[in-house]
């Protein structure tokens, strides 16, 4: 009987240790389906931007291209306080116009090229597509009102630098006189806010505070 107790109790130890197991690989996994998820939205931004410079005339690519490269640019240095300059670079192949997107950067007398993609983190790609989505729907003609709704912008970026992305956002509310309802976890992101509404369940009922910043 002792034999058979201490089998059981051996076999709860090793059930517990796996299932613990278990929830950490189901919480690694769910993490990485949901940086994989962010990344395909982020390349389907920039497949979209190509898509539109392939629909439009050589001149209006060319300002637009223009536009859209100091909107980006001054974002960039704007959040991240480097001297990063964002290119555009537009090519034809059979009559089908291509677009490819580059960060560059100045560093020890050597210039730095790549795709913000694939070369460089997700703090970058974040603030490339953020600000390609702002300068794309402020040059649109006829322009589109309406408020401008992000779901977590800044999911990516290091915690150094969200004070600079709220800061850049409000700057742009207010020059654009644009409204911005924005989704998010980070608190600090969410307390440079103007207006803050807090969103909790309990027992499956979810319930809203509203708050003055």
């Amino acid at each position: 009987m002792k034999d058979l107790d201490e089998k059981i109790s051996s076999l709860k130890k090793f059930y517990y240790t796996e299932n613990s197991k278990k929830t950490v690989l189901e919480k690694s996994k769910k993490t990485k389906e949901d940086r994989v998820k962010a990344l395909r939205e982020e390349v389907d931004t920039l497949d979209k931007v190509g898509i539109l410079f392939q629909k439009t005339s050589k001149y209006a690519r060319n300002y637009g291209k223009t536009l859209i490269e100091d909107f980006t640019t001054n974002s960039l240095r704007y959040i991240f306080d480097r001297d990063y300059n964002f290119e555009i670079e537009l090519t034809e192949r059979r009559n089908v116009s291509n677009a490819d997107f580059y960060v560059v950067e100045e560093i020890e007398n050597q210039t730095i090229k790549s795709k913000p993609d694939i070369s460089r983190g997700g703090g970058i790609v974040d603030i490339v597509s953020l600000a390609l989505r702002l300068a794309f729907l402020e040059n649109t003609l006829p322009k589109l009102e309406g408020p401008l709704i992000l779901d977590e912008p800044a999911k990516h970026v290091s915690e150094d630098y969200i004070n600079d992305i709220g800061l850049f956002l409000l700057n742009f509310s207010k020059q654009r006189k644009r409204q911005i309802i924005m989704v998010t976890h980070n608190p600090h992101l969410a307390s440079l806010s103007e207006r803050i509404y807090r969103i909790s369940q309990s027992d499956g009922v979810s319930q809203v505070e509203s708050s003055n910043n």
